[in-house]
């Protein structure tokens, strides 16, 4: 059995949908597909989900009744394009009508709301598919998540799956029909839509693959596989034929935004592969996802913006009995989550997403200078974390030297340096101003 995920560029317009199904009707094993709202179909067009987020604002931001409706009309038409094109015999326009209708009507918690208007994208888009399949004589079934059992937690924003969801997609879904469903979101089992994450359809796809035991789970977008560097940065970079699980997920981490990094997880334990594939160009081989590969040397460079990191020093620090439980007890309480620790004898930093500060940089520094009674405290921003990956490098011998030469010769400070105890990532703290310009180095030290 394959599942299929299509992202938002495969599914942007009419064109891209029957490209879609001819993919997904042309092998009978491809039994369920999971699908994105429309992404842009040109350099300056808008994504659907921007569109409802705009929606949103509208909505909370109290404007005019008119405004509203121009807006419900501006999504509308996006789906109403792609039936005309298709062309769809019996219209679902007044059906998306009533649903966003009504959910702006019921839905009076904002966080509730704009989870809810989120999957409508998704949601919409995957009824529209399944409804043009079967008018072309493929019986094709839609499930709302809601139907196929995919519940999850009930945090708006950043859902994550309940293990009951495998058994209840396994239950729920029939062994011998073609099937649709939108993805991206989930229900809570208090009866919420909760949206994953951005990007999250690539998670529901993983589920649906894990709950129904897929041989292989495939992954359409609009790109031949998994580069070792950005395309926007490197022209032409090597296409990686072969990946590990645990190297998808250090390279997805910090800025390989082609597959989600959460999506990892629910494959890993069965070790199902995953294939990254060019909805425009199926024939070509892409990237496959493996549990295990024979490796040799760095697979990827990867870097992402946007961290910040809190200093602490303290004199005897590694005395102190409790320590690091304490600083961490303190994120906690804040509901601030971390990415790295990197330490010394008396000193630590705590590495985060940037935007985990916002409203809350002021309380907890002081919270970290009065219940640790440290000496010195700094916070630097705008920092970028750039990422070298490779399950060879466990063996390789030089290979955080070729790194460290190529930042000398181009003049780049280094602001940390961390490996994890895998040995098959190193990590190297910048600024941000340094970012493109460190990739571009480091990808021509090893490629």
């Amino acid at each position: 059995m394959k599942i299929a995920k299509f992202g938002g560029s495969s599914v942007a317009d009419a064109a891209q949908i029957k490209k879609v199904l001819s993919i997904f009707n042309a092998d009978d094993e491809r039994r369920v597909i999971v699908v994105s709202a429309p992404g842009r179909r040109y350099q300056d067009d808008t994504k659907l989900t921007d569109l409802l987020i705009e929606l949103y604002h509208l909505v909370i931001g109290h404007a005019d009744t008119q405004q509203i409706t121009d807006k419900i009309n501006t999504v509308l038409e996006r789906f109403q394009s792609i039936e005309q094109d298709l062309p769809l015999k019996q219209s679902l326009i007044p059906h998306f009508k009533g649903k966003l209708e009504h959910l702006i009507k019921e839905t009076t918690e904002h966080a509730r709301l704009l989870d809810a208007l989120k999957s409508c994208g998704e949601d919409f888009n995957a009824e529209l598919i399944a409804a043009y399949n079967t008018q072309q004589g493929i019986d094709t079934l839609y499930y709302h998540p809601r139907d196929a059992g995919l519940f999850v937690t009930d945090e708006p924003g950043n859902a994550r799956v309940l293990e009951e969801s495998y058994t209840a997609i396994k239950d729920s879904l029939p062994p011998t029909k073609k099937i649709v469903i939108p993805g991206f979101f989930g229900i809570s089992k208090t009866g919420h839509i909760v949206t994953f994450s951005r990007g999250g359809s690539d998670l529901t796809g993983a589920v649906i693959a894990r709950a129904l035991d897929a041989g292989i789970y495939e992954n359409y977008t609009d790109v031949s596989g998994i580069f070792s560097a950005n395309p926007n940065i490197i022209p032409n970079p090597n296409r990686i034929e072969e990946v590990t699980y645990d190297e998808m997920r250090e390279l997805s981490y910090a800025g390989f935004n082609v597959f989600h990094d959460e999506a990892i997880a629910p494959l890993y334990s069965k070790e199902i592969p995953v294939v990254i594939k060019n909805t425009n160009r199926p024939e070509d081989p892409g990237t496959l996802i493996v549990s295990s590969r024979q490796a040799e040397g760095v697979v990827g460079v990867s870097c992402d913006k946007g961290f910040a990191s809190i200093n602490i020093k303290k004199y005897m620090m590694n005395r102190e009995i409790g320590f690091t439980r304490k600083l961490l007890s303190i994120l906690e309480d804040l509901n601030i989550s971390y990415e790295h620790i990197p330490s010394g004898i008396d000193n630590v930093s705590i590495i985060l997403r940037e935007h985990q500060l916002h409203g809350k940089e002021a309380l907890l520094t002081e919270q970290i200078r009065t219940t640790l009674n440290i000496d010195q405290l700094s916070t630097e921003k705008n920092l970028a974390i750039l990422m070298i990956v490779g399950e060879g490098m466990k063996t390789a011998v030089g290979t955080a030297n070729k790194a460290t030469q190529a930042f000398m010769d181009h003049q780049i400070n280094l602001k940390m340096i961390n490996q994890g105890s895998s040995e098959i990532s190193m990590m190297f703290g910048i600024e941000e101003k340094d970012a493109v310009k460190a990739v571009k180095a480091v990808y021509n030290a090893y490629f």
